[in-house]
């Protein structure tokens, strides 16, 4: 069987508290990241990470970064390519608070 061209994803998370990984780009495909937001449902300013992972190479896109309460945070501000094996990671500062939300195109290699 055929694989399809182009597949869209939409991936959501409770942020944890410990660095998770939210997503893995598969193999023969190529990951666009359309959208990626996290929403602070709390009470307080929560605090997070999201980092772009390459074999042993961590590049953090956003680190520690506030979000006030009953607010989003829009964490890239254009598209993101991810080649087959990247992943993305997440955390937050609190493990109830904070939602994640990415639209994700992968599309064959």
């Amino acid at each position: 069987m055929a694989l399809a061209l182009n597949v869209f994803q939409t991936v959501t998370a409770i942020v944890p508290a410990s660095e998770t990984v939210i997503y893995t780009a598969p193999v023969g495909y190529t990951g666009v990241i359309l959208l990626a937001q996290v929403t602070n449902i709390g009470a307080t300013s929560e605090d997070i990470t999201f980092i772009h992972r390459r074999s042993a190479t961590d590049t953090e896109i956003l680190k520690d970064f506030p979000i006030p309460n009953n607010d989003t945070a829009n964490l890239l501000s254009g598209k993101l390519v991810l080649e087959s094996g990247d992943k993305l990671v997440i955390s937050g500062s609190n493990a109830s608070n904070l939602k994640f939300i990415s639209s994700i195109l992968e599309t064959l290699n």
